[in-house]
């Protein structure tokens, strides 16, 4: 089987693609992030994980790359990553008492082989009224800070919702790994 490298700085995509028991690499893509004006926040996210399996490929052109994004919108405003506490209790108040939409967008680019498979999941996820308290108190202990919406629905992240309606819950994370089987299955990977 070809090389396989993930195309990511994410710890978080990094543990989850762990979970298949696959070999792989992990490669920095270094693509920029920036926004597109006018750009649905499904376009986005599949744009730049295209993007990010794209300029690894071209350095690893026999290797089967893995690209993902994943972009949060509330009532039509993208939420990125907060980077700052602050920012991160921001996010958490627009979000309280709303419905939030996660695209989370999966490539698997092959260059050698002609391999293109990508997949845009979306999650839904309800978020419970919450006090400026129960914000304070989550952000100072989950610093959540390098996740799009300003928290961790793997960890403590959980206790802000009323529900989460998905078709994969480890798209919400940041990586859809049913699909993602199903893209390695069809390259060729022996799953499980």
């Amino acid at each position: 089987m070809p090389q396989l490298i993930l195309a990511s700085t994410s710890p978080y995509r990094r543990e989850l693609l762990a979970r298949l028991a696959l070999d792989f690499e992990v490669v920095a893509p270094g693509v920029s992030e920036e926004p597109r004006r006018g750009e649905s926040p499904t376009d986005r996210a599949l744009r730049l994980a295209t993007a990010k399996a794209q300029a690894v490929s071209e350095r690893h052109p026999e290797a089967l790359v893995i690209g993902s994004d994943q972009v949060a919108a509330v009532g039509g405003e993208v939420l990125d990553k907060p980077g700052d506490a602050p920012r991160c209790r921001e996010q958490l108040s627009r979000l309280s008492g709303h419905t939030a939409h996660f695209y989370t967008a999966g490539v698997l680019l092959g260059a050698r082989i002609g391999l293109h498979l990508a997949h845009v999941d979306t999650t839904t996820v309800v978020f419970r009224a919450l006090t400026p308290g129960e914000i304070d108190r989550y952000v100072e202990r989950e610093q959540p800070l390098d996740c799009a919406g300003g928290f961790r629905a793997e960890a403590l992240g959980i206790a802000l919702f009323d529900c989460i309606e998905s078709q994969d819950p480890t798209a919400l994370i940041g990586l859809p790994l049913i699909w993602l089987a199903g893209a390695l299955r069809a390259a060729g990977y022996r799953l499980p």
